[in-house]
């Protein structure tokens, strides 16, 4: 590779140097970017970031480079990115300020979530930005630590109107960095790559030997360039080139170990320090040289060698020979290099690295060394790097000489480990766990996380994984044997056991769910006070299983309440997975539309306001779920798009319920049938009964929309097979509609009284609305109007305007049928407007084809166009005009404030208004 002129000029990248000359160009414009150079060890990709820093000198950079190694410090990687820019930070709000200096070990506080971290980030980012464009190179980004690389991705996601541009570096792994946009580099051209070769030999070569050396380098640049210094003249010029992959990763590590072992020894153990000591820092690298009494003047032939630069900071020209300069050197030499850096790093403020090196130093167990990691796992754990303190504890578990203490520390590294969703490692450590002694908890806390691994492989579909109803027999046989040893963790379990039990409904066996709720209430008989919002649900819902419709209602309604609040409480989010299908079933148990407002908008609003970001996903979409009841779409389908955003960033499965519930909802049979068979072909798979369950609900809706009886009712009737808990009584609502209108009245009259009992002894507006509804399907002609006239009060009372709307629908047409032609005409009309508005578009289809019966003459609706608000448009709308400033809105929905106005003048310009204040009436109707 050559260079020329101001500008670093690459050989054979000219497209490459577009795209990267495009991206700073539009940063420049204020319109951010983020590209992900993906390619093997090599092939030119940190060239390419060295000329991304050339492009334009306007820009601002900052860099960082991950360097591989077997240890992780949590937001190391970030730190050093950002600490040119902390100049910045304090005009951030108060919250992001405080969880920065968390992370960055700054300050002291409570764990920070790691995306209000990132959101920080982003403040920080854009503040510098606003004084000068900005430029974040990230190099080798795969051996970042994990919580870095997690926020760094979320922070390139959010990024949409500041003059930033974001140039990754990856090698080919997949997992690093997923679904941003890549530019997959690989080797040179055959021509480029054959004047290269040219460039770079001293003397003549053979073609036939050059194309040779061509072909099997495959145009890496890294292999072109090593073949002066790894081939000899006699075999270049006489054609003997050594076949065998000589590009590959390991081939060309390979030639760099045999020069580092050509070197003086003295050499190489000064390579060997640059290598261990993870961020170069030569101050640190002076010190180590100089207890290991080596000359630092023994580094020359390296540096000769083109193999490192010293300065003020050890830079290995490819991180292959870094790596290489390590393997090496055989195991003494390392033990005595760790040793002499664990004696000179400091250990008041770097106490983390120092335990790192003294475990590598240690040539067997040392319960002080060990003591010294579980230390350093707190403090990671401390400033939310879960993954770094799981990597701590797995080395203080190797290292614990006293069999006593080693299970404790096993099992902590293994909840660790299940925290950093890194399962099998985790069962590798309580297999430790089980080799030690352990006392009757430990070993019951044990067998709760194999549980726990079990159901959670389940839900992920992991092959070989049990099915759900085994998970809730095996969660269930962990909350018994805790009982007598922790009856709050034995309670906690047993709610557990209970939510897998729910989750493999249909698909367990028939018994599962009652013996789950039985050893549950059994559990709550202790002297303990029924209190916590884990023992009031637990309570309420085995009330509701063994007791049946109506039983536990008070207990269920206080742990909503308490249970929602506690989310937020105590240390840090309550992310534990039981809660979602517990909450929501109760909730819908309840048929009370009042709490599910109240607990959905709470949820969103604390999970913004805190920046619990892992909270906010399911949050969202059981907000989503409220909007779909009361009929508001285009706020549900937001909400959802959102979630999904976040769980895409932080490498979550997406949200699945509510986006089938709305595709039914809308009607649209191309784009609902596909996604709802293929999830319950999945669910089916991993014993997930209710999702089944659901399918059944869902496409009762769906063809019940359609006038597709016949199937509505099969659905329906499929749904009903099994009383999974919340949707249930929902489907008795969709098989009384569909057996009517099939003419099977002896069916619905079959399942009114079931509909009456659940729904009906609620005692509320919504419970007692569809009953009503139901009833007047049924109903002869003298009772049946004032049901419908009772329906359509008290389901608008509650605000479930579906229901509403299909009430009004279901009473047009027997009104038809009854000749009243102008009554029918109004409900019709009334329904098809609502219908319309919400996106309905089956049912609004239904109605349409009524209304032209009764003489009505109705267009199909029309198709929208193009001006309409996008989604994140439309909730930046809905939040300003509710009088949130553009910060306010940016922490909500993590973003920048700067992007929040970019949105919001194109809001403007599409609304036709040009202050906030007509916000607060245009975004609502818009929405509507």
């Amino acid at each position: 590779m050559a260079s020329g002129g101001e500008q670093l000029r690459l050989r054979g990248r000219d497209g490459e140097s577009r795209r990267l000359r495009d991206l700073i160009g539009a940063a420049k414009g204020g319109s951010s970017g983020v590209v992900v150079l993906r390619g093997e060890a090599g092939v030119g990709k940190t060239s390419l970031l060295d000329y991304a820093a050339t492009v334009d000198p306007a820009f601002r950079v900052v860099h960082v480079a991950g360097v591989e190694s077997d240890m992780e410090l949590a937001f190391a990687g970030l730190q050093q990115l950002c600490a040119p820019l902390l100049e910045y930070a304090d005009g951030l709000p108060a919250p992001q300020r405080d969880a920065l200096n968390v992370a960055f070990g700054l300050g002291a506080g409570p764990v920070p979530d790691r995306f209000l971290v990132g959101l920080a980030v982003l403040s920080l980012m854009a503040a510098a930005a606003q004084r000068r464009p900005l430029l974040c190179i990230v190099d080798d980004a795969q051996w970042l630590d994990e919580v870095s690389v997690q926020t760094l991705g979320f922070v390139a996601r959010r990024l949409a109107a500041e003059p930033i541009a974001m140039v990754f570096a990856v090698r080919e792994r997949a997992d690093v960095l997923a679904g941003l946009p890549e530019l997959l580099i690989e080797g040179l051209s055959d021509r480029d790559a054959r004047e290269l070769l040219d460039d770079v030999m001293i003397g003549g070569i053979d073609p036939r030997v050059r194309d040779r050396i061509v072909a099997e380098t495959r145009g890496v640049p890294l292999a072109i360039l090593e073949v002066p210094r790894t081939v000899s003249p006699t075999e270049l010029a006489g054609g003997f080139w050594i076949s065998g992959k000589r590009s590959s990763t390991a081939a060309l590590e390979a030639e760099f170990v045999r020069r580092v072992q050509a070197l003086p020894r003295q050499t190489q153990l000064l390579l060997l320090v640059a290598a261990a000591e993870p961020i170069g820092d030569s101050a640190l690298f002076l010190a180590a040289a100089a207890r290991l009494e080596i000359a630092v003047d023994s580094l020359g032939p390296a540096e000769a060698e083109g193999l490192i630069e010293f300065g003020p900071r050890m830079r290995f020209h490819h991180p292959l020979i870094r790596s290489a300069a390590y393997r090496a050197s055989d195991l003494g030499d390392r033990r005595s290099v760790h040793g002499a850096l664990a004696a000179v790093t400091d250990p008041e403020s770097d106490p983390d690295r120092r335990a790192w090196h003294r475990a590598h130093a240690v040539a067997g167990p040392d319960d002080d060394v060990a003591a010294e990691l579980e230390a350093s796992a707190s403090r990671a754990q401390a400033r939310g790097g879960i993954a770094a303190a799981a990597k701590f504890l797995e080395r203080a578990t190797a290292l614990t000489a006293d069999p006593a203490m080693r299970g404790p520390r096993a099992i902590a590294a293994a909840q660790a480990k299940c925290d950093a969703a890194a399962p099998d490692e985790a069962r590798n450590l309580l297999g430790i766990a089980t080799l030690a002694p352990l006392d009757p908890l430990e070993q019951a806390t044990v067998a709760r996380m194999y549980a726990q691994m079990d159901f959670a492989s389940s839900r992920a579909g992991v092959a070989g994984a049990p099915r759900m109803s085994e998970a809730a027999l095996r969660l269930l046989a962990a909350a018994q044997a805790l009982e007598s040893l922790d009856a709050e963790l034995a309670r906690a379990t047993h709610l557990e056991a209970l939510a897998a039990a729910m989750y493999a409904g249909r698909l367990g066996d028939a018994a599962t769910l009652p013996e789950v709720a039985a050893a549950g209430r059994a559990a709550l008989a202790g002297p303990a006070e029924i209190s916590t919002p884990g023992d009031l649900l637990l309570s309420g819902m085995t009330s509701r299983v063994l007791d049946g419709p109506g039983a536990g209602a008070e207990q269920l309604r206080v742990g909503l309440e308490l249970s929602n609040a506690d989310t937020f409480g105590g240390d840090g989010p309550v992310t534990q997975w039981p809660f979602p299908i517990v909450q929501e079933s109760a909730a819908h148990e309840l048929w009370d539309d009042a709490v599910l407002q109240r607990i959905a908008t709470d949820m969103v609003r604390k999970a913004r306001d805190t920046g619990a970001l892992a909270v906010l996903p399911p949050a969202l979409a059981y907000r989503a779920g409220v909007h779909v009841y009361t009929g508001e779409f285009a706020s549900a389908a937001t909400l959802i798009a959102e979630a999904n955003a976040i769980t895409a960033s932080i490498g979550n499965m997406p949200v699945k319920y509510h986006s089938l519930t709305l595709a039914a909802w809308r009607g649209d049979p191309e784009n609902a049938v596909g996604p709802i068979e293929e999830a319950t072909t999945d669910a089916a798979a991993r014993g997930e009964g209710r999702l089944v369950g659901l399918s059944g609900y869902l496409f009762a809706v769906l063809y019940n929309g359609l006038g597709r009886y016949e199937e509505a009712l099969a659905a329906a009737r499929n749904s009903c097979e099994y009383e999974d808990l919340g949707f249930y009584s929902w489907s008795l609502c969709e098989l009384v509609e569909a057996a009517v209108h099939t003419g099977d009245r002896a069916e619905a009259l079959r399942v009114l009284p079931l509909l009456e009992e659940r729904a009906g002894r609620s005692d509320t507006d919504w419970g007692s609305g569809v009953v009503a509804a139901a009833s007047a399907l049924l109903a002869d002609a003298k009772e049946a109007e004032a049901h419908f006239v009772a329906a359509i009060e008290l389901l608008e009372r509650a605000g479930i305007t579906p229901q509403v709307a299909r009430t009004r629908l279901s009473y047009g047409e027997w009104l038809r049928r009854a000749g009243r032609r102008n009554d029918a005409r109004d409900q019709l009309s009334r329904a098809h407007d609502v219908f319309r508005r919400m996106g309905a578009d089956a049912f609004a289809e239904r109605a349409r084809r009524e209304l032209t019966a009764v003489g009505e003459k109705v267009r199909r609706q029309a198709i929208t166009t193009g001006d309409e608000l996008t989604a994140q448009e439309a909730q930046i709308a809905s939040l300003a005009g509710d009088g949130l400033t553009n910060q306010e809105i940016g922490a909500q929905l993590f973003i920048s404030a700067h992007t929040v106005e970019w949105h919001l003048r194109k809001v403007f310009a599409k609304l036709g208004i040009t202050s906030r204040r007509q916000l607060r009436t245009t975004s609502r109707a818009t929405a509507t």
